[in-house]
């Protein structure tokens, strides 16, 4: 068996309690836009920390933080973190759990072993979740790959009416300057992530080492057809929406349903006009999110989709079109440090096991630039994305021990 690293269980909890301060929302939530006064605050202590872990501490362009460890060899680094801002609100451990998980881990292995052979980084990402800016997902690891631009930031317009270069500037941050954040000197990126779902709970064990990230696609979809008195139109002479809309939601939920896991199709919002009570709709728009982490499976899940709906609108007599306003594909995580997750995971006697992701994560992004890989830890109840969601410490711990001991391996 490898030598045990150790994990300080009540600094992990304590690095928690203390990031879950900034933005703080009831009794367990938190609300922590990018560049908020709650933002700067965390990260600060996030670089306060990295200090304090003997780590060299640089922040980017776009005010993502990272602490280094220098490795005795130089070349291409291994980096592991995740996200420091929230939904409105969200809980405490979505993304936050990933940064303390990767300063933790390699704070312990600089403690206990030394210089790596190869560079280790903590990276402490300064957004993923637009929920400050509509369009913004994961503008830290976008910077980072070079897929935004100083135009982007003149362009993205928050809910507060103010856009992305304005924020920037009001906490010291120069828009103009946001392709000096581009990396061509990483080689691993792995991501620890709250598993924001019911399987790890349903199977009864702690961690997850993963192997894929969903594709994603949304459809905009409307249907039209005519407007009519509720009463005096008689069933069989409608030109109904709502009924194709139905039917169509239905269709599409069945056939993933029939796809059986991990695809998965969602509607989640709907728009009926004139929308009165006693009127049949004129038109219905609604979304369709459609996800499968098989590269080709998703192109079937598509296009059934696409068929069913054509078919309906058809049989109805309802004009139909639609637009995909985000496509995606899967991210297929390195089989090398796959295996060396799960070799890594059997050695220390952690029960694991392996899953592909439902929901997106900025290492489908840094996917464009490094070899990428995930580690999942329990969610209680399958929460996320609100305050409810809840990670023990115990199980926190496991896929740090896990992450630890992937990197040592990598690095060491």
């Amino acid at each position: 068996m490898a030598e045990t690293i150790n994990i300080d269980a009540a600094r992990v909890e304590r690095y928690i309690t203390e990031l879950a301060t900034f933005g703080k929302h009831g009794e367990t939530g938190v609300w922590r836009t990018v560049y908020s006064p709650e933002w700067v605050a965390a990260q600060d202590q996030v670089a306060a920390w990295m200090t304090e872990a003997g780590l060299e501490v640089r922040r980017d362009a776009v005010g993502n933080v990272w602490g280094r460890l220098e490795g005795s060899e130089g070349g291409k680094t291994i980096v592991s973190g995740s996200h420091i801002d929230s939904q409105r609100p969200g809980g405490r451990f979505d993304g936050a759990l990933g940064v303390i998980a990767a300063l933790t881990a390699i704070g312990a292995l600089k403690q206990q072993f030394g210089q790596p052979r190869r560079t280790l980084e903590v990276l402490s990402l300064c957004e993923e979740e637009a929920s400050r800016f509509p369009t913004s997902n994961f503008l830290g690891s976008r910077a980072i790959t070079g897929a935004i631009t100083p135009e982007d930031a003149l362009e993205m317009v928050g809910y507060d009416g103010k856009t992305m270069a304005e924020a920037m500037a009001a906490i010291g941050l120069d828009a103009t300057k946001l392709p000096e954040a581009k990396r061509d000197d990483i080689d691993i990126f792995i991501e620890l992530h709250i598993e924001q779902g019911p399987i790890l709970e349903q199977a009864d064990v702690p961690v997850a080492v993963v192997t894929a990230i969903n594709s994603i696609r949304h459809y905009v979809v409307e249907l039209t057809g005519r407007s009519d008195h509720a009463g005096a139109r008689p069933m069989d002479m409608r030109l109904d929406p709502m009924a194709g809309a139905a039917e169509i939601a239905l269709g599409v939920i069945d056939t993933a349903l029939r796809m059986g896991r991990p695809a998965v199709t969602t509607i989640g919002r709907m728009e009926v006009e004139p929308g009165g009570p006693a009127i049949v709709p004129e038109k219905v728009t609604f979304t369709i999110d459609a996800r499968h982490p098989d590269p080709a499976t998703r192109l079937k899940l598509y296009a059934a989709h696409e068929a069913w709906m054509r078919a309906v609108a058809a049989r109805r007599g309802l004009d139909l079109k639609w637009t995909i306003t985000t496509d995606l594909i899967p991210c297929v995580c390195d089989a090398e440090l796959v295996r060396t997750l799960q070799d890594v995971a059997r050695e220390q006697e952690i029960p694991f096991t392996t899953m592909s992701s439902g929901a997106g994560h900025d290492t489908q992004r840094m996917a464009n630039i490094a070899r990428v890989a995930m580690l999942f830890v329990r969610s209680k109840d399958g929460r996320s994305h609100t305050p409810a969601e809840f990670t023990s410490t115990v199980d926190a711990v496991e896929g740090i021990r896990v992450l630890a001991g992937g990197l040592r391996r990598l690095a060491y």
